[in-house]
C-alpha cells in the first residue's frame, strides 16, 4: 500500500468555481520513502485573483504566472489526477482536504467531466485530534513551525511534501504505519462520490462537536428563558429611574439568577431594558468583558457606561 499526499493551488476562488492552477503530489511507500513528487501545472482559463482563506490577504505563488499558460486546461490534468486519487492501493491524503477535494469537484463540473471517487484522510485533523485542540483550524504553516519541517509555501508539491512529513512525524512517533495511525486515533475517512462530499472525522472531533451544539443549544434556551421573562414586565409610571434606558453585555443576561433580579430592581425603580444596544441610554458591562456588544458601547459617544457593581449600588 502507497500514500498519496497531495495539494492543490487555485488562481481564483468563488463560492462555485474555483479555477485549479497546480496539482502537486508526493507518492511514497509505507515507510515514507518519496516513489514520486511532482507538479501539474494547469491552465486556469481565468485571471488569477488570490487571497487568502477569509478572501483578504493576497497569496502570492512561486510560479511565473505566465507560465500556466502554456499547460492544457484541467481536462488534460483530469485522467492522471484520476488514476492517482483513485487508485485502490492508494491512501490518499491532504492538509484541510476537504478544500482541496471541493476544488476538483468544482473543477469536474465546469467542464462537465464525472464525479471523483476515492476516500482521504487529512494531517490537519490528525493534528487537531493529537492535541485535543477543535477550537480552531491549524495550518500547514503552522503545524510545520511546531514539528521544525521546514518547506515552501504555496508550492503544491511542496505543501503536499509537508503534509507527508507531518504524516510521518507522527508515525514515527508512535511507530505505527499511517493506517494504523488513523486507526489509533479512531479517524474515519472523508469520501467523494457523485459529486457529494462526506468529511473526515475522529472521535474526538464528534465529541467536541456534540459539546458544541449541546453548549449552543443550551444559550439559546437561557435567552429564550430571559427574553420571555422581560416581556412580562411592565413600566411603572413613575421612579427614580424613570426616562432611563438599560442595555446589559451577553453575559449578565445569560446569568438568569442576577439579570432577572437586575430587571426586577430596574422596572421598580422606573427604568426599562431594551434588547437593542442603539436605544439604551446606560449600558453595563461584566468586568472585563470584550465582547463586540460592549467594544461597540465604550465606542459610542453620549451612551453612560456603567458598571454592575455601580448598577447594583444604584439599585440597592
Amino acid at each position: 500500500m502507497n500514500l498519496v499526499f497531495f495539494d492543490i493551488e487555485c488562481a481564483s476562488v468563488y463560492k462555485t468555481m474555483a479555477k485549479i492552477c497546480a496539482f502537486g503530489y508526493v507518492l511514497c511507500d509505507e515507510q515514507f520513502n518519496i516513489i514520486k513528487k511532482e507538479d501539474i501545472l494547469i491552465n486556469p482559463r481565468g485571471a488569477f485573483h488570490l487571497t487568502d482563506s477569509k478572501g483578504e490577504k493576497g497569496i502570492v505563488l512561486p510560479y511565473k504566472y505566465n507560465e500556466f499558460k502554456k499547460h492544457p486546461d484541467f481536462r488534460s490534468a483530469y485522467p492522471v489526477i484520476k488514476a492517482l486519487l483513485e487508485d485502490k492501493d492508494n491512501i490518499v491524503a491532504g492538509h484541510a482536504t476537504c478544500n482541496d477535494v471541493n476544488y476538483l469537484n468544482l473543477e469536474t463540473k465546469r467542464f462537465s467531466l464525472p464525479s471523483f471517487k476515492f476516500k482521504f484522510s487529512d494531517t490537519q485533523l490528525i493534528y487537531m485530534t493529537k492535541v485535543g485542540g477543535f477550537a480552531r483550524q491549524f495550518g500547514l504553516e503552522y503545524i510545520t513551525k511546531d514539528l521544525n519541517i521546514e518547506f515552501t509555501p504555496h508550492r503544491a508539491a511542496d505543501d503536499a511534501y509537508a503534509t507527508m512529513r507531518i504524516a510521518q512525524e507522527f508515525c514515527k512517533a508512535e511507530n505505527c504505519t499511517f493506517a494504523q495511525l488513523e486507526k489509533n486515533l479512531k479517524i474515519t475517512r472523508g469520501s467523494i462520490e457523485d459529486y457529494r462530499i462526506t468529511k473526515p472525522r475522529s472521535q474526538g472531533s464528534v465529541e467536541y462537536l456534540a459539546r458544541i451544539k449541546a453548549e449552543k443549544e443550551e444559550r439559546s434556551k437561557v435567552r429564550r428563558e430571559f427574553f420571555i421573562y422581560l416581556s412580562r414586565k411592565k413600566k411603572k409610571a413613575n421612579g427614580v429611574l424613570s426616562g432611563k434606558k438599560f442595555n446589559f453585555s451577553r453575559n449578565i443576561e445569560d446569568d438568569l439568577t442576577l439579570s432577572t433580579g437586575l430587571l426586577d430592581a430596574i422596572y421598580s425603580k422606573g427604568g426599562v431594558y431594551t434588547q437593542r444596544l442603539a436605544d439604551c441610554n446606560i449600558y453595563v458591562p461584566a468586568a472585563e468583558d470584550s465582547t463586540t456588544r460592549t467594544r461597540i458601547a465604550l465606542s459610542t459617544e453620549g451612551l453612560e457606561i456603567l458598571s454592575l457593581q455601580g448598577l447594583q449600588e444604584l439599585l440597592k
